[in-house]
């Protein structure tokens, strides 16, 4: 199950999602869409927040497990990445790795 504020997260930031967000609105998991209010979906964005947009799943996995555990330290990513199970997590990023531009 997904924490509330996961749901709320992405309830509000769903209608600024790209079009390469858009493209994959119906296989999308529960709280994928939560990511874009800080990671970017286009290349023409600029930001120092990483991109996860074609990004290798297992590094999007490696990197929540380690934000979760306080390997990384974080501002909200230790906070955001304990609001999933390990299950939502892997979702998230397989659908992540095979978005497109």
């Amino acid at each position: 199950m997904i924490a509330p504020v996961t749901l709320i997260v992405g309830a509000l930031i769903l209608p600024w999602t790209g079009t390469a967000m858009a493209a994959g609105l119906a296989e999308a998991p529960p709280g994928a869409f939560s990511c874009s209010g800080c990671h970017a979906d286009s290349l023409g964005v600029d930001s120092a927040v990483p991109r996860l947009v074609g990004r290798d799943a297992n590094a999007i996995v490696a990197a929540m497990q380690a934000f979760r555990s306080g390997q990384i330290p974080s501002t909200v990513m230790d906070r955001i990445a304990k609001g999933f199970t390990d299950d939502e997590i892997r979702a998230i990023a397989a659908w992540y790795a095979v978005q497109k531009e």
